[in-house]
């Protein structure tokens, strides 16, 4: 069967043998003899594969030993207001960075809790870059510092994390699992999976224990940290089905090589599209400066708008899937995850050159 190039944002590419994987077990998990959409999620045949799901990622991302790692329901928006609901205990303040789409979604949220003070933002410069961020602005009564890892619409991407002096949070949903993080040196790192590591319907938040006390007191039990810990994010029913393929995908990276290996083929992947742009002598434009460039999202306009419509069309036609840009910025962007394969890439490249050669 041919399957076209899918540079999706989300839901996003899968690898070819974990699709088969998933359809050759569909009808039979763990030799049970059913699937494992319809097998109790307290069975010892499901317990075992959470509990070796569990253990991959602790592993995948060296997580500290004492940390909580919860697989829970409701992606990145619920995260926005459930950190907020579970940090703001002591004090109802909490700095944020802005450098897009999402982290300034983040901080929307949590501004129905208490105080959000943005520190640094990039928002004059176009997000063209990862703001200057002084140390001193941190404010020491704030519950937390959160960070967007990677900006998805703008294709703004850290380098490295933020120094802080309080907790530090980071939403890592499009870029974790495809590049090393030290995750010692956050105490809240969160992602849905439906990027690098999985499909949509579970998040992975990887939690140091140190930080949590009381909730706020309207906070239900299945949003209160502390109890889906205990709980081993089995309060409730839990997103069995998604749970199975971030397990099979912990199996996929540990064959592929880990984290180190995924992030080596990523950059790579990266620059044979920036260099296309960077090399088209301004038909194609990113506005991002290259020291901040994302290795997940590369978004980009052609210079004379009226042929997006037209790349989107052609692209299609030779079977380049899910280019279209972010509905907040307009314009083009490939996602480039983890799944998204080097050569998927380079027959992309191919097609940008042709396509400036044809309507340049």
């Amino acid at each position: 069967m041919s399957r076209p190039f899918n540079f999706s944002a989300g839901p996003s590419a899968l690898p070819i043998d974990v699709l088969l994987q998933v359809r050759d077990e569909l009808l039979d998990f763990a030799g049970t003899g059913v699937s494992v959409m319809e097998i109790s999620h307290r069975s010892q045949p499901f317990m075992d594969f959470a509990h070796a799901t569990d253990a991959a990622v602790r592993r995948v991302l060296a997580v500290p030993s004492d940390y909580h790692v919860l697989l829970l329901q409701g992606g990145a928006y619920l995260q926005f207001s459930q950190i907020p609901m579970n940090l703001f205990h002591k004090t109802n303040t909490a700095d944020y960075i802005h450098t897009g789409l999402w982290s300034e979604q983040a901080a929307n949220a949590a501004r129905q809790y208490g105080i959000v003070r943005t520190i640094a933002s990039s928002h004059e410069t176009g997000f063209d870059r990862v703001p200057e961020i002084n140390e001193s602005h941190i404010n020491l009564d704030a519950a937390y510092l959160h960070y967007t890892e990677n900006e998805t619409a703008q294709g703004l991407q850290f380098s490295k994390p933020p120094i802080s002096s309080i907790p530090l949070v980071c939403d890592a949903c499009s870029s974790l699992m495809s590049k090393p993080i030290d995750i010692a040196a956050h105490d809240l790192v969160y992602a849905s999976a439906q990027k690098n590591m999985g499909i949509a319907g579970v998040t992975l938040v990887l939690l140091n224990p140190a930080i949590l006390d009381k909730p706020l007191a309207a906070t239900p039990q299945a949003l209160d940290f502390s109890i889906q810990a205990k709980k081993q994010s089995l309060l409730n029913t839990p997103s069995t089905f998604s749970w199975y393929v971030m397990g099979l995908m912990m199996e996929w990276i540990e064959r592929t090589g880990g984290i180190e290996v995924l992030h080596e083929i990523n950059k790579k992947k990266s620059r044979h599209l920036y260099n296309v742009i960077d090399g088209s002598n301004g038909f194609y434009i990113n506005h991002v400066l290259p020291d901040y460039r994302s290795i997940n999202n590369v978004p980009f306009h052609i210079f004379e708008r009226n042929l997006e419509d037209l790349f989107v069309r052609e692209a299609q036609e030779n079977g380049f899937h899910g280019l279209k840009g972010h509905q907040s910025t307009g314009g083009l962007r490939a996602s480039i995850y983890n799944a998204v394969t080097l050569d998927a890439v380079q027959e992309l490249a191919l097609f940008m050159r042709e396509f400036v050669r044809t309507h340049g």
